[in-house]
């Protein structure tokens, strides 16, 4: 057993050992099913703090000749496949933590080299006399053991990213690093000597400069995760048992915690809900998770459309995003809808594939992105924060008029920052106008499903605002007339859906002449 040649299984024994285990062993079945094929090659990339690690320890545990694991997975989902024992410590594990390299290596210039001399000591102790001491290649050393006694590699790199983002400027290290991996993973003889391959980090694989190097890798994204998606982070149906089980409500866990959209699932932060389910308090734990100095200069990059697109999120909208334009690096960033991919990436949006969309998440995203941008003091942001204090208080005193002449305001003013120009504009326009009620009411609940169907727009206050603020419930009309969609709001019973709201309800009816670009609105309180 060494530290990256057939290590052991204490590094995955400790996420077992922790209150909270959510099994992810089936995405074994996945890795065991590719193996020696030429989807053997993974590059799974996801968001810190999102069991990267856990993952990678998780293969190496159960793959390593290094250790004996049976009873550790006995127990646990990939033990009920008829496989099981097929795979399970039978193989010479190379397993290379990048990140954790950084520090004995005496920094990134070192790494490699490093990396290089530490494996092939290990594996000249378990192969004696088969490597020479003129051997200074790792993907030469592995080579000439798969030619001298026909064994096959599992490769396991975490973090495999972090020179490609850390040292974007470094040359010299650039270089070195994508000449490595292509020695180890690209061309005919690597595939005599691999067994698995499988990488692991923020960025998928870097267009242009490793591209030649790792354009054998199947990836998998935040962007799309295929086969992978229920391993990438905890479902909907894990964090509702958890909920369960630590009597907290579902749905408030649902509203901070929520929103990466993948396939068919709908993927939650596993630190983040973790941390709350132990600490039982609804907060961001995102910034004691992930780098926040990371977003700042991104959303601060002066590019056409990015600070609009952030305030548009921010209110509850999404906006369309080009992620193909992405080198996934950060030297090449070079438009709104690299940015916004690279967020996607960070974890910082979320992503819709059918509508190409980009988005905030949930309400702990939501508090980062806003502290990043209050921190700024962008002029816009300002601006909008100042006109929608004005929208939410003459909502909450019920004074249409003055509601409908803010509204106004804000479409007329605004219109040509936010380049609304169709029929979506007074329902974009509307989530622009109360970005101020965040401080206040969770993201707004857009096209709410209802007894009799959706209501527009529903703001629920946080808990310890909801003694001061009401709940809203919005219908948006075109054309029509203000009445008409407060009495849409009463004949379709839309308040049913929040009934379990115990604070006041109000109801606001909004329509847009077209013509006359008038707006109308009219508020009642709703009687329970």
């Amino acid at each position: 057993m060494g530290r990256f040649v057939n290590p052991g299984n204490d590094a995955f024994q400790v996420a077992l050992n922790s209150e909270i285990y959510i099994d992810k062993t089936g995405v074994l079945e996945y890795t065991n099913k590719v193996m020696n094929t030429l989807q053997g090659y993974i590059c799974n990339s996801r968001p810190r703090r999102f069991g990267k690690s856990i993952t990678a320890n998780m293969l190496a545990a159960y793959y390593s000749r290094g250790c004996d694991s049976e009873e550790m997975f006995s127990r646990l989902e990939i033990g009920k496949n008829r496989d099981f024992r097929k795979h399970l410590n039978q193989y010479d594990v190379i397993h290379l933590d990048i990140q954790w390299c950084m520090v004995p290596a005496g920094g990134p210039n070192h790494v490699i080299s490093y990396i290089t001399e530490k494996t092939i000591e290990e594996l000249r102790a378990y192969y004696p006399g088969e490597l020479s001491e003129e051997i200074h290649s790792l993907s030469e050393a592995l080579s000439r053991i798969n030619s001298m006694t026909g064994k096959k590699f599992v490769i396991i790199i975490d973090e495999w990213d972090v020179l490609i983002r850390d040292e974007a400027a470094n040359h010299k290290v650039q270089r070195e690093y994508i000449s490595f991996l292509r020695g180890l993973f690209k061309g005919i003889e690597p595939t005599k000597y691999i067994q698995l391959a499988y990488l692991t980090g923020i960025l998928p694989i870097i267009k242009e400069k490793t591209q030649s190097a790792l354009n054998n890798f199947d990836e998998f994204t935040m962007l799309s995760a295929s086969n992978l998606t229920p391993y990438i982070g905890f479902t909907e149906e894990e964090v509702r048992k958890l909920a369960e089980e630590y009597h907290l409500d579902f749905y408030e866990v649902k509203k901070w915690y929520d929103g990466y959209f993948l396939d068919d699932y709908q993927v939650y932060n596993p630190r983040a809900v973790v941390s709350v389910m132990l600490k039982g308090k609804f907060r961001s734990y995102w910034s004691e998770t992930a780098s926040y100095e990371a977003i700042v200069p991104l959303i601060n990059m002066n590019y056409d459309g990015l600070k609009s697109a952030v305030i548009e999120m921010l209110s509850g909208a999404s906006v369309k995003v080009n992620t193909a334009s992405f080198k996934n690096d950060t030297v090449h960033i070079q438009s709104k809808d690299d940015v916004l991919t690279y967020m996607i990436h960070l974890g910082y949006l979320g992503y819709d594939q059918t509508s190409r969309t980009a988005f905030v998440p949930n309400e702990e995203i939501r508090q980062e992105l806003k502290n990043a941008v209050e921190r700024r003091q962008w002029n816009e942001m300002v601006q909008f924060q100042q006109e929608s204090e004005k929208l939410l208080y003459a909502t909450l005193d019920m004074d249409g008029e003055a509601a409908a002449a803010q509204i106004e305001k804000l479409h007329n003013e605004y219109v040509s920052v936010v380049q609304y120009n169709n029929e979506n504009s007074l329902s974009s326009v509307l989530a622009l106008g109360y970005l101020s009620a965040m401080q206040y009411y969770f993201k707004p609940i857009r096209e709410l499903p209802t007894g009799r169907g959706f209501a527009d727009f529903v703001f629920i206050p946080k808990p310890e605002y909801k003694a001061f603020y009401p709940a809203i419930v919005a219908e948006l009309k075109w054309n029509k007339n203000a009445r008409t969609a407060l009495q849409q709001i009463k004949d379709r019973r839309y308040p049913d859906s929040i009934l379990d709201y115990t604070g006041e309800i109000l109801l606001v009816g909004i329509n847009y002449d077209r013509d006359s670009k008038e707006h109308q609105c009219m508020i009642e309180k709703y009687e329970k």
